[in-house]
């Protein structure tokens, strides 16, 4: 009889912990491979290269080399040379991120001003 109450028992904590799952959505994952540009126009397709494959690579590539150039700047011990390559390492790869984000938006407002929506 114990054993009968404790699998009951048990059966209905399992319901109780287990009910918000059930009440997931599970969404069509078939749409999920598709990838919207958007409008198929020039400035549409040009905008989805930078800003979801350009932007993303290069913010990783970038973040990348401050990573090297503070670990190079940290391991100097106080080497001259090497805390000067991790700083220039640094400036380097700040400066490199500062042009492509500006890059970027001169891009952006070239098309939009061409396509008069400025």
């Amino acid at each position: 009889m114990k054993k009968a109450l404790i699998i009951i028992n048990l059966i209905i904590l399992l319901l109780i912990v287990a009910g918000p799952v059930f009440a997931v959505k599970i969404n069509n994952p078939n749409t999920d491979y598709f990838v919207n540009i958007g409008d198929n126009s020039f400035k549409g397709i040009i905008l989805f290269v930078i800003e979801k494959i350009l932007l993303p690579i290069v913010g990783i590539i970038s973040i990348l080399f401050i990573i090297i150039g503070g670990f190079q700047f940290i391991t100097s011990h106080g080497n001259e040379e090497q805390a000067e390559a991790g700083k220039k390492t640094l400036t380097n790869a700040i400066i490199g991120l500062v042009i492509v984000i500006l890059s970027y938006i001169i891009v952006a407002v070239i098309i939009n001003a061409l396509n008069g929506s400025i």
